[in-house]
């Protein structure tokens, strides 16, 4: 019952924020729907590509597709009733979204006894990949590829849940705990991945 309540927000999550990039690109209602479910659903459905998980798997999550649907309309029908709460709590809202996400993708790929790095695989991509079709169809950048440390912690996630070093309800409510504290304090703090970019000097130093 816990991971099904976690699992509910962070579809809702997931799916207003691809309301939120639909409405902004000024996408019509189908547009609206189309970045709402792949924000909520294409990271499982590429998880499931990789790690062999048949992708019928996918339909059988009927109440969720429902809860999106409805959370989709009311969305973009009545914007001012909810934009400024997700102002606030927006934030806490997707990083629970990307801690579920990233554990249930761990879990469904130790389930398989897939090695360490595909459950690492299976953790980023059920975290991340919905919003990465969802910035591709809205013709952005990823933003976790560019801005805050975002996929780490779904790999985090993964790592761990790898390792064996979680068992049962508890530990892995810790670990959902955990990867929502911190990637609500790389937020807060303006947390930042190594970066390096090529200055004209540098590129002239390139051979051709």
């Amino acid at each position: 019952m816990t991971w099904d309540i976690f699992n509910i927000i962070g579809t809702i999550a997931f799916a207003l924020s691809g309301v939120i990039v639909a409405m902004e690109e000024d996408y019509d209602l189908l547009g609206v729907y189309i970045l709402g479910f792949v924000t909520a659903f294409g990271g499982g459905a590429i998880r499931n590509l990789l790690i062999g998980v048949p992708v019928s798997a996918l339909w059988e999550q009927g109440e969720l597709f429902f809860i999106a649907i409805v959370v989709m309309t009311l969305a973009f029908l009545l914007p001012k009733l909810w934009i400024n709460t997700w102002m606030r709590w927006g934030l806490f809202f997707d990083a629970i979204g990307l801690a579920a996400f990233a554990i249930q993708g761990a879990l469904y790929a130790t389930g398989m006894n897939h090695p360490l790095s595909a459950v690492i695989v299976a953790a980023a991509l059920t975290g991340t990949g919905g919003g990465m079709i969802r910035d591709l169809l809205a013709g952005r950048k990823p933003l976790f590829l560019k801005q805050e440390i975002y996929i780490v912690w779904a790999m985090l996630a993964g790592l761990i849940v790898g390792l064996n070093l979680v068992s049962g309800t508890i530990s892995l409510l810790l670990l959902l705990t955990t990867i929502v504290v911190l990637r609500m304090m790389s937020v807060h703090y303006n947390w930042r991945l190594p970066r390096r970019v090529l200055n004209d000097n540098d590129k002239e130093k390139q051979p051709i």
